[in-house]
């Protein structure tokens, strides 16, 4: 008769264990999954344009740009260019008259700074 107790002990035993070990997979790997939050927020034309403004104040305080950037300043377009190897959010502040009249300030798809020009290129 004792064995008879003893193997329905080691079978309830087992399947607490089985139980316990099921969950601790089934909680793992919830735990451990995360649905795709480590992909990259889409950088907004907005964000662009404000980060750009930043830079391109900093430039006119700087003296990097001289005066008629800030007083003749008759706008700032934003784009998306299409290159062959990455994508570019372009910045553009354009003034009334001067030589050049356009600055082009250059963030990769992604919002990082990638540089700035007088040409656009």
């Amino acid at each position: 008769m004792k064995k008879r107790n003893t193997a329905k002990i080691l079978t309830i035993k087992g399947v607490v264990v089985v139980a316990l070990v099921l969950t601790l997979l089934i909680t793992a790997s919830v735990a451990f999954s995360h649905g795709g939050k480590h992909a990259a927020k889409a950088f907004t034309h907005l964000q662009a344009l404000q980060k750009a403004t930043n830079l391109y104040n900093r430039l006119c305080e700087n003296g990097k740009l001289d005066s008629s950037w800030e007083t003749q300043l008759t706008r700032a377009t934003v784009f998306t260019h299409k290159r062959s190897d990455r994508d570019e959010v372009v910045v553009s502040f354009h003034r009334i008259k001067g030589d050049p009249q356009a600055v082009y300030i250059f963030f990769s798809a992604d919002g990082q700074y990638t540089g700035s020009n007088f040409t656009g290129d």
